[in-house]
């Protein structure tokens, strides 16, 4: 573990007070997603406030990214509901152990990842799974709020179980009308007055500033009104509740046997996802700021900052899109900014923590349902389906899957997804036959490019590592441009894009070598990679090929052009 980490090393004083600043404005701004996220996840509401302080500090202290934001998130909230409200009654006290499990759990996880250096296993869900999930998990989000708006209790996390029981057990009432007009407000605000914003620079930011702060003033004054008015008790508000100051006892009492192994496999999915998101929100900042991120002291400090959270407040925590992009907004520049913030909500919670038991939840349900419909990435998706169908119909089926059948079988449906396509492409390889540009030592595909050939050698490209899996497609087209062109004396295979050759590919090529020269043709070899090279000449391929091994394809077709001639 680090005790000084390297934004520390020497601190740079100019960046002091965009840090505190940054601070102060972004623990005032998730307040109210803090308490959403909370009560999204199934836990009391201060628990969100709770797990902003110790895991945020945490992650300041061992992530490498220097301005994500750590906390309560949508995707690990409403993954803690749809695991464990199946397990207990949301808010009670087996609820919060079990979530402090779960939240241990994969904190270890995600630790025991970063010592053995895993860091890589963030790229096994690809770009269009990760959206097809994302926006999946989002519209759950949505559709699991509509109880606050409609006062209806759905039995289950499923989208069809919630339609059903809005659709049956849901009214109109002043919690309806309240979140209504709260999410028609935040519409507005987070999509239509962007586009709007007058040309001089000065006023569009005082704007931009009021834009984002409006979420909390949206709070505030709802607060305020219920409170004054007594809203609640006149037309059957639902409010937070009691909210008492003062910070819980930190405690981390180890999980039972029974509770482990009915959620290890949430707990490495929780994990999965975590390590997901926060790699891919860490580089994206990291590329937009021209600076570095470290995969596995990103998992380390996420591990760690789920660890306090189990102690801390029971809530699984991972980097927050909004919560990042507001603490961006406010001008942070180092991990500083986010121990202020910390610090800040620290001082909120000993002193002013009751003053936000009259939130009316029907405006958190608001808050959350907005935040929620900005992670679907339906252009994400869309660029999917125009870029290949495969990954396409990878990102719907997993977002698909995530609604209808849940979260765990949804992301269980993006990696196979991911697997599936990956293994039809390298099953179905490209292969090309080429030619040389006339004037130049450069091959193209003859259905391309205007070439030269030579009448009696086929050159072949193979645009893909050989396995076990291609060997028939490769086959096939070879047998078919020899059914075509009788005249052929020459086969060239061209291995510039094979990077290796498994044992059943080696075994290939030697009887297709033996089966050529048996026809009275001869196989060649042209630009094999030196792995390949190593690999191959350990089988009986190079030792009983009759061809040539080319150095490039340009000399093999230089060589058998002046012997054909």
């Amino acid at each position: 573990m680090r005790w000084r980490p390297d934004w520390a090393s020497p601190y740079p004083r100019e960046h002091l007070t965009s840090d505190v600043l940054a601070g102060i404005v972004t623990a005032l701004l998730v307040i109210p997603q803090s308490l959403a996220y909370a009560l999204l996840a199934g836990l009391p509401p201060q628990a969100g406030l709770y797990v902003s302080i110790l895991p945020a500090i945490a992650y300041a202290w061992l992530g490498s990214s220097r301005v994500q934001a750590v906390g309560p998130v949508a995707i690990t909230s409403i993954m803690t509901y749809a695991v464990l409200s199946p397990l207990a009654t949301p808010g009670t006290g087996t609820y919060i152990s079990l979530a402090a499990t779960l939240a241990l759990g994969s904190g270890i996880l995600l630790i025991a990842a970063a010592q053995l250096r895993l860091g890589f296993l963030a790229q096994l869900l690809s770009r269009p799974v990760t959206a097809g999930f994302i926006s999946g998990s989002a519209l759950l989000i949505v559709l699991s709020q509509l109880q606050h708006l409609f006062s209806f209790q759905p039995q289950q996390t499923s989208a069809g179980a919630v339609i059903t029981a809005w659709l049956t057990q849901g009214r109109w009432d002043a919690n309806s009308w309240l979140g209504v007009a709260a999410l028609l407000i935040l519409g507005l605000a987070r999509w239509y007055a962007p586009r709007h914003l007058p040309a001089a620079p000065a006023i569009a930011a005082r704007i931009t500033f009021f834009l984002r702060l409006l979420p909390l003033l949206l709070v505030l004054v709802a607060t305020a009104l219920v409170a004054h008015l007594a809203l609640g008790q006149t037309y059957g508000l639902h409010q937070v509740g009691g909210l008492t100051p003062g910070l819980p006892a930190l405690q981390l009492s180890l999980p039972s046997l029974d509770d482990s192994s009915r959620l290890l496999l949430p707990m490495a999915l929780l994990a999965l996802i975590g390590m997901v998101q926060n790699m891919s929100m860490a580089q994206a900042l990291a590329s937009r700021r021209r600076e570095r991120v470290d995969a596995n002291a990103e998992l380390n400090g996420l591990g760690w900052a789920n660890i306090l959270a189990a102690g801390s407040g029971g809530m699984p925590v991972g980097g927050g899109v909004s919560r990042t992009a507001i603490n961006v907004a406010a001008g942070a520049q180092t991990p500083l900014a986010s121990i202020v913030a910390a610090l800040v909500m620290l001082l909120i919670v000993l002193t002013a923590a009751p003053l936000f038991a009259h939130v009316p939840l029907a405006v958190l349900a608001a808050s959350i349902i907005t935040a929620a419909l900005g992670m679907v990435d339906i252009k994400a998706m869309r660029q999917a389906w125009r870029h290949d169908r495969a990954d396409g119909i990878a990102a719907l089926g997993t977002a698909l899957g995530v609604c209808l059948l849940g979260l765990e079988v949804g992301i269980a449906l993006g990696v196979l997804f991911s697997l599936a396509t990956h293994l039809y492409r390298a099953s179905t390889p490209h292969i090309a036959v080429v030619g040389r540009i006339p004037g130049s030592s450069h091959f193209r595909n003859v259905a391309r490019h205007q070439v030269e050939t030579l009448p009696q050698v086929l050159f072949l490209r193979i645009d893909e590592s050989l396995f076990f899996g291609n060997l028939a497609a490769v086959e096939n087209r070879l047998r078919d441009e020899l059914a075509h062109n009788p005249t052929l004396r020459d086969v060239v295979l061209i291995m510039s894009a094979v990077n290796w050759v498994d044992a059943s590919a080696a075994e290939m090529l030697a009887d297709l070598a033996e089966e050529l020269t048996a026809a009275g043709l001869h196989l060649h070899l042209a630009e094999v990679k030196g792995p390949v090279q190593d690999s191959l000449e350990r089988a009986p391929l190079w030792h009983t090929l009759h061809g040539r091994v080319f150095l490039s394809a340009n000399d093999a077709f230089e060589t058998l052009g002046a012997r054909t001639a």
